[in-house]
C-alpha cells in the first residue's frame, strides 16, 4: 500500500542524467519535502514528504521543478502498468528523425569540403549542416538559458562550438556537434539497452489470471481478482496470485523468485507463490492474498524502491557532479582571459581554443549515468539469485563485512524438528508423557511444539488446558486435566526447583514435570543444512575474519553444531534479553561491518541493530521483509556469500567506471590546457567516456 506521505511520479521521456540529478537537488530542497530520490535507470522519482503536508501543492511544484530542467518530459503518478516500452515507438520516431538530420548534416560537412575555393559558400555549407545537425541542441540551449541554466551540457556544448566558428575552426566546430550527437545516440540507446535488461531481471509481474465464475472462466487483470477467489492455472503461465493449491498436482519453476533451478513438487494444499511457472499440470488455485498483498507485488516494490537508498559511493558522485561542471567552467573561462593578458606573445584565439575544450568536458553525465547504474544493476542481478537487496547503501556496506553472526535454528539448521526419543521415569508411562506434553504444546507456534503434536499425531482437547503461561527462554507452564505442568529446557528445571536428569544429546531437550515431580523428557533433533558448512568455509575465504553463533539452544547442541561448522565463537542457553546484549558486546568491538543472519521473526531487534540484518528463508515473510535489509528467498545460508560476491564486483565495476570517467577527463583537461589536445579528444572524453562506462555497468549484470 502506498503511503499516504509518498509520492511516486514517472518522468516519461527523461533522458538527461545531469538533469535528473538537478531535479532531484531541487526537490529536496522543498520545504515540505523530507527527501526525494531520482531513479534514472527506471525514470521513477519517489518523494518522501513531511508529516501533514500537502501532496497537491508538492506535486505542483515538483512538476515546476521538472519542466525548469527537462521541459519535454511528461509527469506520470506511478502505477503498474507505467512501463519503460510504452516509451519505445515516441523514442524510436525521435531517434529516427535525430539520425536523418546527422545524415543530411555530414553530406553537408563532406560537400563544403570540396568547397575551398569559395569559402562564403563553403561558410554557408558549414552553418547549413551545423543547424541540421545540432538545431536541437541549440534550441534546447536558448530555452534553458531561459531559465536561468547556464551550466547545462546543450549550452556548453553551443558555446564550445560557436567559439570554435568565431577562431575559424569551421569543420572541427560542426564535426565536435556531429560527433557529440553520434554519442549522444549510441549513449541513449546503450542506457535504454541496459534499463531493459534491468527490467527483463525482474519481469515477473503476471499478466492475467483465469478466474473461475460458476461454470466459466473469466480473464481478470490479477488486481481485480479478490481473496476465496478460484484460479486455473494452465501449464507454462505464471502464477497471477497467491494461494493454495486445492485441486491437481504440478511441478513448478520458482527461479525466478528464489533463483533455484530445481523445480518444486506441489500438490493439493500447497502453498503456491505469485511469480512462479507451473510446468507440467492445470492446477486449481484458492487465492490467499490480494495482488497488493502477494509475493510478487513486494518484491518488485523492494527491488523498484531499493534506488531511494543510495550507497556512499553515489551520494558522493551526486555532490561531485553539482560542483564538478561550474569549477570546469570557470576554468576555462580563466584559461581563455589569463594567459594572453600574463605570457608574453600568447595569441587568444590559441588560448580560446584550449578554453573551449574545457566546455566540453565539463559535464559530468559519465558518472552521473554509469554509478547508479552500475548499482542497479547489482541489486537486480542479486534478485535474480534470489537474494533481495532494499539498497545501494546495503549493497555496499556487505563489501566490508568483518564479522558474520548466526541464529542457529532454522539459520544454519532446518528448523525441522523430530522427536527421536521418549523417556519416562519410573512410574510414568510413556504415552501418558507423550500426551501430556502435547497437550502442554497446543497453543504453541514454536517448531519444537509442532513436532511433538505431529508426533502424538491424535485430537487435542484443548477445552482440558487452563491457565496457559510461555515463558520466553524457558518454556511452558499450564494447568492440564486440574494438573500443574511444566514443559520446558533445564533452566525451567532449575527455575522451578525441580530435580530432573542432566542429558547430553545432540537434539533439543524438553524436560516435563507435573505437580512439581519430574516425569522424564523429550528429545527433539534438528539437521544441519547442507550448505551450512560451505557457507562457513567460503566465508572465511572471502575475507570474513569472524563468525559466530547465538543460539538459546543447550551448550552441548550448540557446541557440537559449531564444532561440525567450524565457527569461530559459540554463545549458547540465550535467553532473547541475552541474545540482545551479546550482539551488542560483538557490535562495540566489530572493526569492519557486523552481518546478523536470522528468520527475521524471532530475531527482529537484532536484524534491525545490525549493519546489514539478513533474513534467511524470507520467501512470502512479511515479518522477514521487514525487519531485514537483505532477504535470502532460499533457506541457503551459502547465499550469503554470494550476495558479498555481487556486491565487491558490483563496487568494483563502479570503482572502474569512476577511475575511468574522471581520469580521462583529467588527462584531456591537461592536455587541452598544454595545447596538446583538440576537440575531437574531448567530445570523447565526455560522451565517448559515457558511453564505455554505460556498456561497462551493464557488467554487473552477468556471472
Amino acid at each position: 500500500m502506498e503511503s499516504v506521505n509518498k509520492l511516486e511520479l514517472v518522468l516519461e521521456g527523461l533522458d538527461c542524467a545531469n538533469c535528473a540529478s538537478k531535479i532531484e537537488n531541487g526537490i529536496n530542497e522543498l520545504e515540505e519535502v523530507d527527501n526525494a530520490s531520482m531513479n534514472f535507470v527506471s525514470k521513477v522519482l519517489t518523494i518522501n514528504l513531511k508529516e501533514d503536508k500537502d501532496k497537491g501543492k508538492v506535486l505542483l511544484q515538483t512538476k515546476n521543478i521538472i519542466n525548469k530542467f527537462e521541459p519535454n518530459v511528461k509527469v506520470l503518478e506511478k502505477n503498474r502498468s507505467n512501463n519503460i516500452e510504452n516509451e519505445d515507438n515516441s523514442e524510436g520516431f525521435e531517434n529516427k528523425r535525430k539520425i536523418i538530420r546527422i545524415i543530411a548534416g555530414s553530406i553537408a560537412v563532406i560537400t563544403a569540403g570540396f568547397l575551398k575555393n569559395n569559402p562564403q559558400l563553403q561558410l554557408s555549407i558549414y552553418l547549413l549542416s551545423y543547424i541540421l545537425i545540432g538545431g536541437d541542441v541549440i534550441l534546447r540551449a536558448l530555452k534553458n538559458i531561459g531559465k536561468g541554466e547556464i551550466f547545462d551540457e546543450n549550452f556548453l556544448m553551443v558555446i564550445a562550438t560557436i567559439g570554435a566558428f568565431a577562431i575559424k575552426q569551421y569543420p572541427e566546430a560542426v564535426s565536435v556537434m556531429l560527433f557529440y550527437q553520434i554519442g549522444e545516440l549510441f549513449q541513449d540507446y546503450a542506457v535504454n539497452r541496459s534499463r531493459k535488461s534491468i527490467s527483463s531481471l525482474m519481469d515477473i509481474k503476471p499478466e492475467f489470471a483465469n478466474v473461475q465464475r460458476e461454470n466459466h472462466i473469466v480473464k481478470l487483470s490479477p488486481e481485480d481478482v479478490v481473496v476465496g477467489d478460484i484460479i486455473i492455472v494452465k501449464p507454462g503461465e505464471r502464477v497471477p496470485l497467491d494461494g493454495k493449491v486445492i485441486k491437481g498436482e504440478t511441478f513448478v519453476d520458482t527461479s525466478a523468485l528464489t533463483g533455484e533451478s530445481v523445480q518444486r513438487k506441489l500438490k493439493e494444499g500447497s502453498e503456491i507463490l505469485s511469480g512462479f511457472i507451473n510446468n507440467t499440470s492445470l492446477i486449481n488455485v484458492e487465492v490467499t492474498k490480494s495482488y497488493e498483498q502477494s509475493t510478487v507485488t513486494k518484491i518488485l516494490d523492494l527491488v523498484e524502491n531499493a534506488s531511494s537508498r543510495k550507497a556512499p559511493t553515489e551520494n558522493f558522485i551526486t555532490k561531485f557532479a553539482k560542483y564538478y561542471t561550474p569549477v570546469v567552467v570557470f576554468a576555462a573561462v580563466a584559461l581563455a582571459i589569463i594567459p594572453p593578458l600574463v605570457i608574453e606573445g600568447a595569441v587568444f584565439s590559441d588560448w580560446l581554443y584550449r578554453a573551449l575544450i574545457f566546455l566540453v568536458i565539463s559535464c559530468p553525465c559519465a558518472l552521473v549515468i554509469s554509478v547508479p547504474l552500475g548499482f542497479f544493476g547489482g541489486i537486480g542481478a542479486a534478485s535474480k539469485k534470489g537474494i533481495l537487496v532494499k539498497g545501494g547503501n546495503y549493497l555496499e556496506a556487505l563489501n566490508s563485512v568483518d564479522t558474520v553472526v548466526f541464529d542457529k535454528t532454522g539459520t544454519l539448521t532446518k528448523g525441522v524438528f523430530n522427536v527421536t526419543e521418549i523417556v519416562s521415569m519410573e512410574g510414568v508411562n510413556k504415552d501418558e508423557l507423550l500426551e501430556i506434553a502435547a497437550l502442554g504444546e497446543s497453543f504453541s507456534n514454536h517448531p519444537i511444539a509442532l513436532s511433538i503434536l505431529q508426533y502424538y499425531g491424535k485430537a487435542v482437547e484443548k477445552d482440558a488446558i487452563k491457565n496457559y503461561e510461555e515463558i520466553s527462554g524457558y518454556g511452558i507452564r499450564a494447568t492440564v486435566k486440574d494438573r500443574q505442568l511444566l514443559l520446558g529446557n533445564k533452566k525451567l528445571m532449575e527455575k522451578e526447583n525441580i530435580k530432573y536428569r542432566e542429558i547430553d544429546s545432540y537434539g533439543t531437550v524438553v524436560h516435563v514435570a507435573v505437580d512439581n515431580e519430574y516425569w522424564g523428557y523429550l528429545i527433539i533433533s534438528d539437521e544441519i543444512k547442507e550448505d551450512s558448512k560451505e557457507a562457513i568455509e567460503e566465508l572465511k575465504k572471502i575475507g570474513v575474519n569472524k563468525v559466530v553463533m547465538l543460539t538459546g539452544d543447550s551448550k552441548f547442541v550448540a557446541d557440537k553444531v559449531g564444532k561440525e561448522l567450524q565457527i569461530d565463537e559459540i554463545y549458547s542457553e540465550l535467553l532473547p534479553v541475552d541474545k540482545v546484549n551479546k550482539f551488542e558486546e560483538l557490535y562495540k568491538n566489530k572493526i569492519g561491518n557486523l552481518l546478523f543472519v536470522g528468520d527475521g521473526i524471532n530475531d527482529a531487534p537484532v536484524l534491525g541493530r545490525a549493519d546489514i540484518g539478513v533474513a534467511m528463508g524470507g520467501l512470502g515473510s512479511d515479518a522477514a521483509i521487514e525487519a531485514s535489509d537483505v532477504v535470502i528467498m532460499t533457506d541457503e545460508p551459502s547465499k550469503i556469500v554470494t550476495a558479498i560476491n555481487v556486491a565487491k564486483r558490483t563496487r568494483k565495476i563502479v570503482m572502474e567506471n569512476i577511475i575511468f570517467a574522471l581520469g580521462v577527463k583529467f588527462l584531456v583537461l591537461i592536455l587541452g590546457a598544454l595545447g596538446m589536445a583538440n576537440m575531437w579528444e574531448a567530445v570523447f572524453a565526455d560522451v565517448g567516456v559515457s558511453l564505455i562506462a554505460v556498456v561497462n555497468s551493464m557488467r554487473t549484470l552477468k556471472e
